[in-house]
């Protein structure tokens, strides 16, 4: 698997189904997101609907069992080498976009930059950042890790 440079934003929102709805429609490959537990998330936190077994399927998902809430959801976008969608701690999302970086090409820091940029205007986000290789935060205290990081804009 090639090097990606991946890019976050972190969205505070009190309409998590249509947020979550918008970057689903403009970036994942929905019909096939490369995830099972796809439709266990869509049918539990846009639908609100959720089948006998999904919230045991997007348990999970869930990086250590201190982890109360937040999960991260790795998927096939539609013009990026992927999309991950990320429910915090806090009970806020950050979303992000993988970039294929194969060379360390340094344009691709400026894509990166950009890519955040509208991001956060995209989905008002309130900081983004961006790194190689960068997990995906799940709570504010890991978002304001440095180790990683490459480009930081704004704060949670």
């Amino acid at each position: 698997m090639p090097p990606c440079f991946d890019v976050y934003v972190w969205v505070r929102t009190g309409d998590r189904p249509a947020v979550l709805s918008q970057f689903i429609d403009r970036y994942v490959d929905a019909e096939h997101p490369g995830e099972p537990r796809f439709d266990a998330f869509v049918r539990t936190f846009i639908a609100r609907e959720p089948a006998p077994g999904d919230l045991d399927a997007l348990a999970e998902l869930r990086r250590d069992t201190y982890a109360a809430e937040a999960f991260a959801l790795y998927l096939r976008a539609k013009a990026h080498y992927g999309a991950i969608i990320t429910l915090t701690e806090e009970g806020d999302l950050v979303l992000g976009l993988s970039l294929d970086d194969p060379n360390n090409d340094p344009e691709t820091m400026h894509r990166a930059s950009g890519l955040r940029a509208s991001l956060t205007e995209e989905f008002g986000a309130r900081g983004g950042v961006a790194g190689a290789e960068l997990p995906p935060p799940q709570s504010a205290s890991e978002w304001k890790e440095d180790g990683l990081v490459m480009l930081r804009v704004g704060s949670v």
